[in-house]
């Protein structure tokens, strides 16, 4: 069984800068792309950023592109979201996933596509 576990995250003002870690338990080929969702209150869970450790390809949804940043450790092991210029529209709690690298380059927005969730850690961003 895969575990992810999400750190970081907590408060900021808006204009801000918060890291996310999440650490994957078990890098298979079934949780070698890795990716960072994002669920307000009320709202459907979004794509935030996604990574494929192995190939070295990230990827950005539009309203983050040029400010948060997603890296990961060479084993794939560990993915961080680093996030900047932060806005209240970014409050949300954030999680990551894992998944097969063909279902993540399928369709690495879709959470359908995941296999394998972390609990989740809150971001709250103030005006």
């Amino acid at each position: 069984q895969v575990q992810l576990v999400e750190s970081g995250g907590g408060s900021a003002q808006a204009g801000g800068s918060l890291s996310l870690s999440c650490v994957v338990s078990a890098v298979t080929s079934s949780s070698n792309f890795l990716a960072w969702f994002r669920q307000a209150p009320g709202k459907e869970r979004e794509a935030v950023a996604a990574a494929y450790p192995g190939g070295g390809a990230t990827y950005y949804a539009p309203r983050v592109k040029g400010r948060f940043f997603v890296s990961h450790d060479n084993a794939g092991n560990t993915i961080t979201l680093q996030m900047n210029a932060l806005g209240v529209e970014d409050t949300a709690m954030y999680y990551c996933a894992a998944t097969s690298r063909s279902s993540g380059l399928r369709a690495w927005t879709s959470p359908s596509n995941y296999i394998y969730w972390g609990q989740g850690t809150q971001v709250t961003v103030s005006s």
